[in-house]
């Protein structure tokens, strides 16, 4: 078996600053999951099942339009989930039908909460530590365009890798390139 994952990943220069502060704060997994948007959480496949995996996640790309992303303010799952998140302010719609076009076929997984997409900054940590990252992100911002998301392989060692990129290529691609 092979756990996986499809995310957007944050472009630099933000994904980076974003993970250091993880760090910083003493966020152990910091070093291990590239800041990122999920789209699938991390789901155990066949190792003979990637390829198909990555069949799909072609076929998806290839119907969704690319979409801007502004991620703005802080947000926590609290108490449900010791979670704090960077919000998506615009895009959110974006990310929802990526992520329904990419939850279908092979990877149609059940979730263990609705889908909302977010960008976790603060994970398990302790209450004060939670919410002096609600607080130092809370002015947070920046904008950037989604025309592309990964496939993610988890290696014990090293934590999540990109193996794959695929780029969204939907109508409004198509007419662009008719032009």
């Amino acid at each position: 078996m092979v756990t996986i994952g499809v995310a957007v990943a944050i472009p630099e220069p933000w994904g980076s600053q974003l993970q250091d502060y993880r760090t910083r704060i003493g966020d152990t997994t910091a070093t291990q999951i590239p800041t990122h948007i999920t789209l699938v959480p991390p789901t155990e496949v066949e190792a003979g099942a990637v390829a198909d995996v990555e069949a799909h996640l072609a076929q998806a790309a290839a119907g969704v339009d690319p979409f801007a992303v502004h991620l703005r303010g802080t947000g926590t799952f609290r108490p449900v989930s010791p979670v704090v998140f960077v919000a998506v302010a615009e895009g959110i719609a974006g990310c929802e039908q990526l992520a329904g076009a990419v939850r279908r076929g092979p990877l149609d997984v059940d979730l263990a909460f609705p889908y909302h997409p977010h960008v976790t900054v603060a994970h398990e940590l302790e209450d004060s530590v939670l919410d002096e990252v609600f607080e130092d992100l809370a002015r947070f911002e920046c904008r950037f365009d989604v025309d592309h998301f990964h496939l993610y392989v988890h290696d014990q060692q090293r934590g999540w890798r990109p193996t794959r990129e695929f780029t969204l290529a939907g109508p409004a691609r198509a007419v662009e390139r008719e032009e």
